[in-house]
């Protein structure tokens, strides 16, 4: 059955409404994409990493960036030196898994503390994300040291298999820290409260958990879950209003954005646009109000990965709007808000899969690529 695309694009500057039977079908969004030569930036090489996965820009403008094997990057743009920061944490690197998100806190400056994430092994061939905090050490010569780290979440069980961590972070304008906890490719996690897998996790900045959080009254790991219902969530986003957003992989046909709310069901695996990758088909979620339904659904997916809420000045005409990197898309996709409502506005071809997207302090876009020999790229406005 037919299912509509929630997604429309800029096209001679008017939005066009999409339909699409099935994945396989050609997606006029992809083939709309904005090509090089009529992009609005310019994009410029600053470095290349080993299969990096995040970054986060430090207050003195250099950028720390995750390699998924197992390494900790310090990288100024100003003057290309790199140094490695020492003390990670030992990684369950393959399939999905290895080193993850980075953040920094919100009082950096005066505490000094970076928060990561990362696969980790347990007993009998399984694993699991884990997040960490430690006090970052620079060193003058562009290297560090992360110390005094300690522990303060986990995923709960462990299980086999390699993919669906998420483990991306963000902290909120609450100051709380929040994490995505995918559903690890087992599904009923995702709606089962005594785990907290498939979730959305709201924590204290030292991990302990808020005395608001709405599932508090059930005990750990419930007390820990702000939203459940979700699949592979690899992106978190607050905007203007402190309103959270996400995005999630769905399955064959079902790439998601939300909107979060406090103790929200967004019905994986029972719902979703998408269906299964062996064919069998999920219902919709039109089917099950009691569920809530995703703002935008990509039936051609983008693959999902990295995401912002711009706020610079940079590009003016930008402010408010989302960029998300896309994988399987090899895209820049920018989507409008209007309220709780968004859309696809347009979508950048950028040639090569978009691991993480994150914004400069002058306002320019940063953007990772995907893979072995990832470049960093810098957006900024093009010149007349």
């Amino acid at each position: 059955m037919p299912r509509t695309l929630l997604l429309s694009m800029s096209l001679a500057l008017a939005p066009v409404l999409f339909t699409s039977a099935c994945a396989a079908d050609p997606d006029p969004a992809a083939e709309a994409a904005v090509k090089p030569a009529q992009w609005p930036f310019t994009a410029t090489e600053a470095a290349r990493f080993n299969e990096p996965w995040a970054m986060t820009f430090l207050p003195d403008g250099s950028l720390l960036v995750t390699e998924k094997g197992g390494k900790l990057v310090r990288f100024d743009p100003a003057s290309g030196k790199r140094g490695n920061i020492s003390g990670v944490p030992t990684v369950a690197y393959g399939g999905q898994g290895g080193f993850g998100d980075v953040v920094v806190h919100p009082h950096f400056a005066s505490n000094g503390l970076v928060y990561y994430s990362y696969a980790e092994d347990g007993a009998d061939d399984t694993r699991g994300a884990a997040v960490a905090r430690a006090k970052l050490v620079l060193n003058a010569d562009g290297s560090g040291q992360l110390t005094d780290a300690q522990v303060i979440w986990r995923q709960t069980p462990k299980v086999s298999g390699r993919g669906h961590y998420g483990h991306r972070l963000a902290f909120g304008p609450d100051g709380k820290l929040w994490i995505s906890s995918s559903e690890r490719q087992k599904f009923d996690p995702a709606q089962d409260m005594k785990t907290n897998l498939g979730k959305i996790i709201r924590l204290n900045d030292d991990g302990s958990v808020p005395a608001d959080n709405p599932f508090v009254a059930q005990g750990s790991p419930a007390d820990q879950v702000w939203s459940l219902g979700h699949r592979s969530v690899l992106g978190l986003a607050f905007d203007g209003n402190g309103k959270l957003w996400e995005h999630e992989m769905g399955p064959k046909g079902g790439d998601e954005l939300n909107l979060i709310q406090r103790g929200g069901n967004y019905g994986y695996p029972i719902v979703s646009n998408g269906d299964h990758y062996d064919g069998r088909p999920i219902p919709d979620h039109d089917t099950r109000p009691d569920f809530i339904a995703p703002v935008v659904t990509w039936r051609q997916v983008i693959s999902p990965a990295g995401f912002i809420i711009y706020n610079g000045a940079l590009f003016p005409q930008w402010q408010g709007s989302g960029f998300i990197g896309g994988l399987s898309s090899k895209s820049l996709v920018r989507v409008a808000f209007d309220g709780d409502k968004a859309r696809e506005a347009e979508r950048f071809d950028m040639g090569n899969r978009i691991r993480e997207v994150e914004q400069g302090p002058d306002g320019a876009l940063w953007l990772l690529e995907d893979g072995s020999n990832g470049r960093l790229l810098k957006l900024t406005p093009k010149a007349d």
